[in-house]
């Protein structure tokens, strides 16, 4: 069974099965159960890497940096941001579990390019109340890698900042661009 073909637009989450995204989902998870034999790890990821991502769906990070289960902590986010949310796991990751290296991968034609702070205004518009958080919108995703960078270098809670890259992932040809941080 796949759950990667796409579902139609306006379908209301529903798959040709009638069931809905998360009912497919869920049978797939019993499919993958069946087979499934304990790696027998734990959560300390193999090579103390954490990857700051993008949460867009063309993103296939393991594949597209060669990684195998159990390798990297992996966090992911709208834009790749590293918000206070992002560091909080960061910190889980070096502290608690072993990481040492910072990756942040940022990509091209990220939707946050799109997007301004409005976005908050026309929300509390339509429900009544302004989210706690910021949209990080940019128009610049170099310097919002270098600005990701940056936060994850000057944070006190960090003890492992001096091995922090940035990449812009191509989403047309699947390459990484690695962002001078200082430029």
């Amino acid at each position: 069974m796949t759950t990667s073909a796409s579902v139609p637009a306006g379908s209301a989450h529903k798959t040709s099965g009638g069931g809905t995204v998360t009912d497919r989902l869920v049978a797939a998870n019993r499919a993958y159960a069946s087979g499934f034999a304990d790696p027998g790890m734990d959560a300390r990821p193999v090579l103390q890497v954490a990857i700051v991502a993008c949460m867009d769906a063309r993103l296939d990070l393991h594949a597209a940096l060669g990684l195998e289960l159990g390798d990297c902590h992996t966090i992911r986010n709208a834009g790749g941001v590293v918000t206070d949310d992002t560091i909080r796991s960061l910190t889980i990751s070096q502290r608690a579990l072993g990481t040492r290296s910072v990756i942040l991968i940022h990509h091209t034609g990220c939707g946050l390019e799109s997007l301004t702070e409005d976005f908050r205004h026309e929300l509390e518009d339509e429900v009544g109340q302004r989210p706690a958080w910021a949209v990080e919108a940019f128009r610049d995703v170099d310097q919002d890698v270098r600005q990701s960078m940056q936060r994850v270098r000057t944070n006190p809670f960090l003890p492992h900042r001096d091995d922090v890259r940035g990449f812009v992932f191509d989403v047309h040809t699947g390459l990484l661009r690695e962002i001078d941080p200082s430029s």
